[in-house]
Order: structure tokens, then C-alpha cells, then sequence
């Protein structure tokens, strides 16, 4: 889930990118049993663990949290850290794209967002494994198999790289090509191939970082999770400055500074994973691919994959349609540039909610699997009504104070022209994101993939997309602004009439543990 390619690093771990796809999701290969087949091994005792080791007893300490302290406090435990995280990922972005505004313009703005189809679709691998992986722990922590849990982590290693080569490889080679199929000007090609040849081989370090930060959060590290955040966003933010502002880079200044910071957080967090001390951690003797696993892992993780799938033809419409609806080159690009700008401001109001969804993940996803369905719903009410608020906080500062947003990137007359009509448009409805949201999340976290689908392919693909292909032959660009509101509308009603449904269903359902 990014609002620039930095961001859709951090966007791995939940999330997603809000204008292109925060929360799409596409079809689901099983249903939460194919996470946990028949033929597990037998569920042991507390006790029985606590004898097998001490560090399985310190297992026990955190995951006994999970289902016995009340739920504010949990999330307030799990949510903290991960909204600070994203924050500052989101904070971090806002700054180097406010060093690519000053050092290269707005056409070094428009370079970066060009690629954001190409980068999305890249990323949407990374989330398929770190979801998949991190509900499959979470799960499996809760059912008490650690060993389980152990063997998904070390499975997610072959999807990683072996989607990596299948992905990157073929989008080096043909960049220029996908690029002007995009829709870029020959004004924007030659900055956004120097920005893509060197971030995109890089990806795999983002892979490695985010994906695997969901796993660690999962089995109950939020605060070691929040710290992988902080440290990718200071030495980024370091860098770039050296990089862009004193030795004079440029946009190739951008994109090393952010595999720098990304190859630094990667070593930081798989180091994690090779710690005895570690709740989930790599063995040898569970390094053996498994097929029911690998499947366990995309059956989940096809959901945010989905998304990006989704988000990434939304993104190639929105940057296709600056270029065919606008009256000049120039004014395409400015558009390109205010859509990257309003990406920032809104990914720094979703990766807040997203951050208090996450946090929520691993209670849901923990009391789901221990058979506590309502402790799993009142936490999901409880983050609801807190990102409702971060919603219409980023609402109303969209209304109020547009100039001023703008004017933070660049003060080109022309470009606050533009970006004001722009994101009053776009955030004419964001008052129901957090709503939006926080219930996909909620469906991704209990397994349920069928229904997190439905709830973001209504928005992506039934409302937005066919959207983004109408509303511009009657209202020009701003046909393409218009449409983002309503697909958040729409999608919201249909996201309402579903949980108003399951609510009732699940606490219908049996409360005892699931076997």
C-alpha cells in the first residue's frame, strides 16, 4: 500500500496507497482454513510450551496479552507505535519530495509520480508475502503452533525473491516503453528513467524490510516494528539533503538516498529474525519449502496484492488522462505534479489510519483464532471511531488551508492554481475513509479474503476506475478529480451494509476455540 515510491515501501505493511488503491483487495484462493489445514499437529498446553524453552515462555508472556488485557489498552499499545511509524514514513516522504520540488521543480515531481503505475504493481508482490505471511502468524500464534509460525516466516523468503526476479527483471529492461504508455512527456522521461533505473533493482531491499516489518509487528514486536520505521526515515531524510541539496544529485540524490535507508532497515529487521530471543524467528530445520504454505501465504495475501493490481490500473488511468484531457503538455505535467503532491498530504492522513488499523491487526487477528469473536469486534469498533476522527481532521485541513499545502512542495503560481481546486475536490468526501478503511482491515485480519475483496474492488473497479473513464469526457481534467470522491462514497456505502451483515453473523458463531 505509498503516496511516492518511498511511501509505497512503507504502504507494504498495510497499506496502501489512498488515491491509487489504499485499500483494494482481489480473489481469494481459499478461505481462512487453507492458513491453518486439518492436519495440523496437536495444540499444546501453556504449560507444555512453557517447558520446551525459556524464550517460548516469553511467548506466552506477550500473546497471553493479547486475549486478557482490555482492549483500549491494547490498542493504544499496538497502535502507538505503529502510527508513529507510518507517520513519520509519510513525514519523511513529504520532506524529499519537498527536496525534489526545490532542486529539480515540478517537473522532478512529475518525474517521480510518472512511475507510480510501474512501482505500485512492483510492490503489490511484497504485500501479497508480508500480508499473507503476517495474518498466517498471527493466526498461527494464536492457535499456539509456533512452529507454524516459524515456517511461514522462512517460506515467504522463496516468494520474496523469487517474485522479485519474475517482476523487476523484465520491467528494467522495458522501462521507456511502459513509461510512454503511461502517458510521459518527453519532458519527464529522462529524470523518471534516472530516478527508476536505480530504485527499482533496489525494491528487493523494500521487500525485505516492510513486508517482513507486518511479521515482526504480528508476533508481538509493535515497538521493534515502530523503530524500523524511525530508522529508515532519518537516514533517508539525511541523505537526501546531502545528497539533493549539498552535493547537487538531483533526482538520482532521491533515489540512492532511499536504497541507502531501505538496505539499512532491511539489515535491521531480518537481523530480527535470526535472534533466539525472537518470538518467530528463522530455524533450519523449517528452511524446507513447503507448497500448502506457499499457498497459505498467497491465498491471504492475494488481497492486498489485489489491491495494488487494482490501484495500479487507477494510477495509469489518472496519469493517462492528465495527458489526453489537458489542453497543453505543460499543463499535463502540472497536473501529474499536483497529483504527487496531493498524494503526499493524503498518504500522511491514511498511513495514520492505517497505522491504528495495524495496530489492530494482531489483537483481531489473535482473538479470531483463539474463538473470542467479540473482543475481536469491539477492538474493530474502537479503531473505528479513533480514525473516523483522523479523517475529518484531514478533511478539514484540505478545505481550510490548501494554499498553504502547496506552498510547502513549491510556490509556483501555476501549480497552487491547479492544486487548489484539486485536493478540495479529492477531499470533498474524506471524512469516511477512516470508516473505509479500518473495515477492510478488519476482513483482511480475521482471514476473511472473500469479503475484504469485494469491500475494495467495489471502489477500485466497480465506482473509481469506471469513473476516472467517463466523468472526464464531460468535466475535463476535473472529471478526474471528481471521480476519486465519489468511488470513496459509493465504496463506503457497500463497506457499511457489509459489516451491519457480519456483525450479526459473527456473533452468532460459536465462541469457542477454533479447531
Amino acid at each position: 500500500m505509498e503516496s511516492s515510491p518511498h511511501a509505497s515501501s512503507s504502504l507494504c505493511q498495510t497499506g496502501e496507497l489512498y488515491l491509487c488503491g489504499y485499500c483494494a483487495y482481489l480473489i481469494k484462493v481459499s478461505h481462512v482454513l487453507a492458513i491453518v489445514p486439518a492436519n495440523l499437529l496437536p495444540l499444546q498446553t501453556m504449560s507444555e510450551i512453557e517447558q520446551e524453552a525459556p524464550d517460548q515462555a516469553t511467548d506466552n508472556k506477550r500473546t497471553h496479552d493479547l486475549r486478557t488485557q482490555p482492549i483500549p489498552k491494547l490498542l493504544l499499545r499496538y497502535a502507538i507505535p505503529a502510527v508513529v511509524g507510518t507517520v513519520v514514513q509519510a513525514l519523511y516522504n513529504i520532506v524529499d519530495t519537498i527536496f525534489i520540488g526545490q532542486g529539480s521543480g515540478e517537473l522532478g515531481i512529475a518525474a517521480v509520480y510518472i512511475g507510480f503505475p510501474l512501482i505500485i504493481l512492483l510492490l503489490g508482490f511484497s504485500m501479497l508475502v508480508g500480508t499473507g505471511a503476517s495474518v498466517g502468524v498471527s493466526i498461527a500464534l494464536g492457535r499456539r503452533d509456533s512452529d507454524r509460525a516459524d515456517r511461514i516466516l522462512s517460506n515467504a523468503v522463496y516468494l520474496t525473491f523469487g517474485f522479485y526476479i519474475l517482476t523487476v527483471t523484465p520491467s528494467i529492461i522495458f522501462l521507456e516503453d511502459i513509461l510512454r504508455l503511461i502517458g510521459a512527456s518527453d519532458n519527464i522521461i529522462p529524470l523518471a528513467m534516472d530516478y527508476l533505473h536505480i530504485y527499482l533493482p533496489a525494491i528487493i531491499l523494500s521487500n525485505l524490510t516492510y513486508g517482513y516489518n507486518n511479521v515482526m509487528r504480528a508476533s508481538g514486536y509493535p515497538t521493534k516494528a515502530m523503530i524500523t520505521m524511525l530508522l529508515g526515515a532519518v537516514i533517508n531524510v539525511i541523505l537526501d539533503y546531502l545528497f539533493i541539496m549539498r552535493f547537487g544529485w538531483g533526482i538520482k540524490g532521491a533515489a540512492w538516498a532511499t536504497a541507502i535507508a531501505m538496505f539499512c532497515t532491511m539489515v535491521f529487521v531480518q537481523y530480527h529474525f535470526f535472534q533466539r530471543s525472537s518470538v518467530v524467528r528463522f530455524k533450519r530445520q523449517n528452511m524446507k519449502p513447503s507448497g500448502p504454505i506457499l499457498l497459505s501465504i498467497i491465498s491471504v495475501g492475494i488481497a492486498p496484492f489485489a489491491m495494488q493490481v487494482a490501484g495500479s490500473a487507477v494510477s495509469f488511468v489518472l496519469n493517462n488522462n492528465f495527458s489526453r484531457f489537458a489542453s497543453t503538455v505543460a499543463e499535463a505535467d502540472l497536473s501529474i505534479a499536483t497529483y504527487g503532491i496531493i498524494n503526499n498530504y493524503t498518504t500522511l492522513i491514511a498511513l495514520t489510519i492505517i497505522g491504528v488499523a495495524q495496530g489492530m491487526q494482531p489483537i483481531v487477528g489473535y482473538n479470531y483464532g483463539a474463538g473470542h469473536i467479540e473482543r475481536s469486534l469491539s477492538c474493530y469498533k474502537l479503531a473505528v471511531g479513533v480514525n473516523t476522527v483522523i479523517s475529518i481532521l484531514g478533511f478539514a485541513a484540505a478545505m481550510l488551508l490548501p494554499e498553504q499545502l502547496f506552498m510547502l512542495f513549491n510556490a509556483s503560481p501555476e501549480l497552487i492554481e491547479i492544486g487548489q481546486r484539486a485536493i478540495r475536490i479529492v477531499f470533498s468526501v474524506f471524512f469516511v475513509v477512516g470508516f473505509q478503511i479500518t473495515t477492510s482491515q478488519l476482513f483482511q485480519s480475521l482471514g476473511q479474503s472473500r469479503q475484504a475483496i469485494f469491500i475494495s474492488l467495489t471502489r477500485q473497479i466497480i465506482f473509481l476506475l469506471p469513473a476516472l473513464l467517463i466523468l472526464p469526457h464531460f468535466y475535463g481534467i476535473d472529471g478526474v478529480w471528481y471521480a476519486i470522491p465519489l468511488g470513496d462514497l459509493l465504496a463506503t456505502v457497500v463497506s457499511a451494509s457489509m459489516i451491519i451483515y457480519y456483525f450479526k453473523k459473527w456473533r452468532g458463531e460459536q465462541t469457542a476455540p477454533l479447531a
